[in-house]
């Protein structure tokens, strides 16, 4: 990526501003799903979000850098949403494990375009995904997988090791859905489910 000029900051930024804005990351993401990270200029952007120009876009973000940052920054954050919404009220760490699976299978599933989008631009270095950034994912399931430890319903093993398998269980799906639309979900969902009891469960 190109040097980022600093974020527009806007401290009374109104409600059509915020909307606006919200417009043109959500058009910025089907161009992006549609058209390849690299196809996605402002000038399709624009056509999508039916803006009149592009010098719109320019008023809300500083560049293209700072509106693909908006982009990640939503498509995470709604990750994050449903699946806190999802692990929520589950029973026992066997429960939040598959909650887990199968909500983040769902997630992608019903939202392709966003992961579409969020592929492109990572293969492409439209971001940067670290260590840092890597373990802080990983560490949700570190947390389920050491409760289930704690409370005799999986066996000894590295959680570091096993939550990061899953977690790749789950990233790869996004791939093998572009190249096998078609793949059912509840069956991945069901075989990752199943692999990981298996490999997790104090009784084998």
């Amino acid at each position: 990526m190109q040097a980022r000029q600093p974020a527009k900051t806007s401290p009374r930024r109104t409600f059509t501003d915020t909307a606006r804005r919200a417009q043109i990351v959500q058009a910025a993401i089907a161009a992006i799903a549609e058209v390849g990270y690299r196809n996605a200029s402002f000038a399709q952007i624009a056509q999508r979000a039916d803006l009149s120009s592009t010098g719109l876009i320019s008023y809300h973000f500083a560049g293209r850098d700072e509106l693909l940052e908006q982009v990640v920054t939503e498509i995470m954050g709604a990750i994050g949403a449903f699946m806190a919404n999802r692990l929520a009220g589950t029973v026992g760490a066997t429960g939040a494990l598959r909650a887990y699976i199968e909500g983040n299978v769902e997630f992608i599933g019903a939202h392709r375009a966003e992961m579409k989008a969020l592929l492109e631009i990572f293969i492409n270095g439209g971001f940067h995904y670290d260590a840092t950034a890597d373990q802080a994912v990983v560490s949700t399931i570190e947390g389920i997988l050491s409760t289930g430890q704690g409370s005799g319903e999986f066996r000894a093993f590295d959680t570091r090791v096993m939550a990061t398998l899953i977690q790749r269980a789950v990233d790869g799906l996004p791939f093998l859905l572009a190249a096998d639309p078609g793949i059912d979900l509840e069956s991945y969902a069901a075989e990752v489910v199943t692999v990981f009891d298996l490999a997790t469960r104090a009784d084998r």
